[in-house]
C-alpha cells in the first residue's frame, strides 16, 4: 500500500539499528577474548547509497525531476576489523570506543522511533480528518 511506503524506510533504519546493538554488545562482551576482533556494521553509508539510487529514475522529460516507487532495502553489512591495533592478547576491542558507539546507536534508535512515530500521527490524523 503506498501509504506506507514512508514508514518502510524507517523499519530498515530500525533493523539496522537493532543489529548495530547486537553487535556492539557483542564486541563488550568479548572484551577479554583472547583474539577476538570487533565487528563494525555498515548502514548510514548503504542507506545513503539507496538513497541516491531510489531518487534515480526514467524521465520522460530531462527537466522533470527524478522519483522511483521501487522499494529498496538498504543493506546491513557487520564487518570484522582486523586494521586496528590489538592488546597482547590480539583482541582489538576498545570499551570507550564501544560504549560511544553504543550512545551514538541509543540516540540513532530513538530519533527513528520519534520519526515513525511521528509518521503514524500524521497517518491517524489524516484518516480522522481533524
Amino acid at each position: 500500500m503506498k501509504v506506507f511506503q514512508s514508514i518502510n524506510p524507517m523499519q530498515h533504519a530500525l533493523n539496522a539499528s537493532m543489529t548495530q546493538q547486537r553487535t556492539i554488545t557483542s564486541n563488550i562482551s568479548n572484551v577479554d577474548t583472547p583474539n577476538y576482533k570487533r565487528k563494525t556494521v555498515s548502514f548510514q553509508d548503504n542507506l545513503q547509497e539507496a538513497v541516491n539510487q531510489r531518487f534515480q529514475s526514467y524521465k520522460s522529460n530531462p527537466n522533470h525531476v527524478s522519483f522511483s516507487t521501487e522499494q529498496q532495502s538498504p543493506n546491513v553489512t557487520v564487518k570484522t576489523d582486523r586494521n586496528t591495533l590489538s592488546k597482547s592478547n590480539e583482541n582489538n576491542v576498545d570499551m570507550d570506543v564501544e560504549m560511544a558507539e553504543l550512545a551514538k546507536n541509543q540516540l540513532w534508535y530513538n530519533s527513528m522511533i520519534e520519526k515513525t512515530n511521528s509518521q503514524f500521527r500524521d497517518l491517524q490524523t489524516a484518516i480522522r480528518g481533524s
